[in-house]
């Protein structure tokens, strides 16, 4: 008899704590910019609703980039990796790239978004260091690495258009 009554109340207790838990919250994520020498900032939110096939072109906006401070914004496709979708807008400016907003990358679970939050900023200082797409993938975050630059190559390749 006391088996059974130290069983039940633990099994309740199980069932109490489990029925506590809150599952995580799947926030919509901030763009990440490379303004600010590479750091992280929160300038517009993703809402999640946008392409995740891959396949879509992207689509280039702005003034063409003949003139003095005219600006060139590019959007590359959206490529779809195995924790999900990465696409980037890429701004020129006098023929070259002076900034990149990375608008969608994988948020699913704390882990891709702690990888992320460092990755992306490196990505997007070695992206405007190399001027390409031709950079080195960041450890720990090959899928979104790879992702990336088949995104930036894509906006890249509007240029030559």
């Amino acid at each position: 008899m006391r088996r059974a009554v130290i069983t039940a109340s633990a099994t309740a207790a199980g069932v109490v704590l489990l029925l506590s838990l809150k599952p995580h919250d799947p926030s919509t994520a901030p763009a990440i910019s490379s303004a600010g020498a590479g750091s992280a900032r929160n300038t517009t939110q993703d809402t999640g609703q946008g392409s995740t096939q891959g396949t879509g072109q992207g689509s280039g906006t702005g003034a063409a980039a003949g003139g003095a401070g005219a600006g060139q914004t590019l959007t590359g496709s959206a490529v779809n990796t195995r924790y999900g979708p990465v696409q980037v807008k890429v701004t020129m400016a006098g023929g070259k790239i002076s900034k990149i907003d990375v608008v969608q990358y994988p948020t699913r679970d704390r882990r891709d978004q702690e990888i992320n939050s460092s990755a992306i900023p490196q990505l997007n200082q070695e992206a405007l260091a190399a001027q390409s797409a031709d950079i080195d993938v960041v450890s720990g975050a090959t899928y979104t690495s790879e992702g990336y630059t088949r995104s930036l190559q894509s906006a890249l390749d509007q240029v030559q258009k």
